[in-house]
């Protein structure tokens, strides 16, 4: 489950699937529009992890770290939902993810780590 700022979720889904047109597992995004009250959007991003969770918990990718989605997505384990949140979020570390489905949460939160720095490259120009 992506846990963006507005517009930031869906376009990175949209890229994902440009690049993978069948996504290897099911991908949602809750973005948390300016102004949102933050108890409701708990809530309902909640539920959407309920929805997500297989039995095995969400992966909980969220764009930066200290802002609400990701305060948010941190908050959901006292509500009962089993995840593990990773902050940073970017396409490299998306596609990561969704390129090693088969592993288990916490090896998915290690790897969506992983992604999202191999994902960075600075020219030595």
């Amino acid at each position: 489950m992506l846990m963006t700022h507005e517009a930031v979720g869906q376009a990175l889904i949209s890229a994902a699937q440009h690049v993978m047109p069948k996504l290897p597992l099911q991908v949602d995004a809750v973005e948390v529009p300016p102004h949102a009250d933050p108890d409701v959007m708990r809530t309902l991003t909640a539920r959407h992890a309920r929805q997500l969770d297989q039995g095995a918990g969400v992966l909980v990718l969220a764009d930066l770290y200290g802002a609400t989605p990701c305060n948010i997505g941190l908050s959901l384990g006292p509500l009962g939902v089993r995840l593990r949140c990773v902050s940073g979020l970017n396409l490299p570390m998306l596609l990561r993810v969704l390129n090693y489905s088969d592993k288990s949460l916490d090896e998915l939160a290690e790897i969506a780590a992983s992604g999202g720095r191999g994902g960075i490259f600075i020219d030595h120009a």
